[in-house]
């Protein structure tokens, strides 16, 4: 499974600016120091969200050897925890401002090492080495503060619902393009033994991709800062029309039954097993559909428009991810921040965004992805739905844009509707006591 830009439940890490700010003003005036190792190589270290980035995050893992083999003098040292073991790992390191290289890290967390002066302007590297125009504008502005650009894409964060077409045909239903359509075919596929939506909820409470964006089609994206400065509340009646759209899927019988103690991994095997009709999930799960039996049945679909919906509807969520970031430190120390550079630089080449796509996922630069109808059919089908007429998207993914604990809220009360934990209106409030708690 690869983990980008999840969030997990467990992991209710929160870096404080206070602690940050105090220990990097305790090591206010370190000199620049010698990076060289005893062969004459530049060592960096690179941090990740998985324990195994070889085999659970392949297209980083690539990326990496292929850097190592063009750049012999440099050698990339990638470590990496589960995502709450990491966050909490990195704010440890904050505090003591022994921060890694290179880091992946939740936006909310950057900002506010960004804030305390922890991490390099990475503005003037991508100026130099000309990646500024690479990245959509909304890359840019979505890791920036003011004139600093603190954070650079780690991956591409395009998700929706994975339909098994086969499926929805043997029991005379075509892909939804309405919320309504999409009820009737849960009703439908419900009274036929048939899971609609597979997901779980089991250690995976982050996996509710497809109902983020439907945030976004009441409003979300014009509300939110509202809702961070208290001025607008959770609790509106828009987002109430929602969560009761979704206790309208659970009582039409959408979700497993076991759901609550289904993972996502799981939730997935359903899927590519054929057995549940769609897949709640992100273009990182196209190699296991590729790989899979259903592989010629497979569609991807942005999700339900809603007629009582609030704004634009014809939405799909394709942005970049959880950001990259770099140790201010990196800045003193000559040698390491060419190094650095030289890996940004061949990260967001052509040559490693196709590595990025070799490995089911989308670039994250403007690169034109080159792809294998046959065998790439099911990244295929994510990418051009991206491309379908009319279709925008917001410029960030909902959780990403809220502090780690607001996020995990919205996790819980949604899963908590989909489970018949909560009721809408309790849900709504589980979110607003976040959001009041973090202010």
């Amino acid at each position: 499974m690869r983990t980008t830009a999840h969030r997990a439940t467990f992991g209710r890490v929160a870096v404080t600016v206070a602690a940050i700010a105090a220990s990097a003003l305790a090591l206010t005036g370190c000199g620049p120091s010698d990076s060289s190792n005893a062969d004459g190589t530049t060592e960096i270290t690179l941090s990740m969200q998985n324990p195994d980035v070889e085999s659970a995050d392949p297209a980083t893992w690539a990326i990496v050897q292929a850097f190592e083999q063009a750049h012999p003098d440099v050698k990339v040292t990638v470590t990496g925890e589960a995502v709450a073991e990491h966050l909490q790992k990195l704010s440890i390191a904050a505090q003591s401002d022994t921060l890694p290289d290179i880091f992946w890290v939740y936006k909310s967390t950057a900002e506010e090492m960004q804030s305390a002066g922890l991490l390099l302007d990475l503005a003037p590297v991508l100026d130099e080495l000309g990646l500024t125009d690479a990245f959509p504008a909304s890359t840019i502005s979505n890791f920036s503060a003011g004139d600093v650009i603190y954070g650079v894409p780690y991956q591409g964060l395009l998700t929706g619902l994975w339909v098994n077409t086969q499926i929805l045909s043997d029991n005379g239903l075509e892909t939804p393009t309405s919320f309504d359509e999409l009820v009737d075919a849960a009703e439908t596929l419900n009274a036929n033994g048939v899971t609609t939506i597979s997901n779980g909820a089991n250690q995976s409470s982050f996996s509710v991709w497809s109902f983020l964006t439907m945030l976004d089609r009441f409003g979300y994206e014009d509300k939110v800062e509202g809702l961070l400065d208290g001025s607008e509340q959770y609790t509106n009646d828009d987002f109430l029309r929602l969560y009761e759209h979704i206790d309208e899927l659970r009582q039409a019988g959408a979700v497993p039954s076991n759901v609550s103690t289904q993972t996502y991994q799981q939730a997935v095997d359903q899927f590519i097993n054929g057995n549940a009709a769609m897949l709640d999930a992100g273009v990182w799960a196209s190699s296991a559909i590729q790989e899979s039996d259903i592989a010629d049945s497979i569609a991807f679909w942005k999700g339900p428009e809603f007629s009582d919906g609030v704004g634009e509807q014809n939405i799909i969520m394709n942005v970049a991810s959880a950001p990259f970031a770099v140790d201010h430190k990196v800045g003193d120390d000559e040698k390491k921040l060419a190094a650095v550079k030289e890996f940004i630089d061949f990260y967001y080449s052509d040559e490693a965004q196709q590595l990025l796509v070799d490995n089911g996922q989308p670039p994250v630069t403007t690169y034109e992805a080159q792809l294998d109808p046959t065998t790439q059919s099911a990244l295929k089908a994510a990418l051009d739905a991206t491309k379908a007429d009319g279709v925008t998207s917001p410029e960030s993914q909902p959780d990403l844009l809220v502090p780690t604990p607001v996020a995990n809220a919205m996790y819980d009360s949604i899963y908590g509707v989909i489970q018949g934990q909560l009721t809408p209106e309790a849900a709504l409030e589980l979110v607003q006591k976040a959001l009041d708690s973090n202010r």
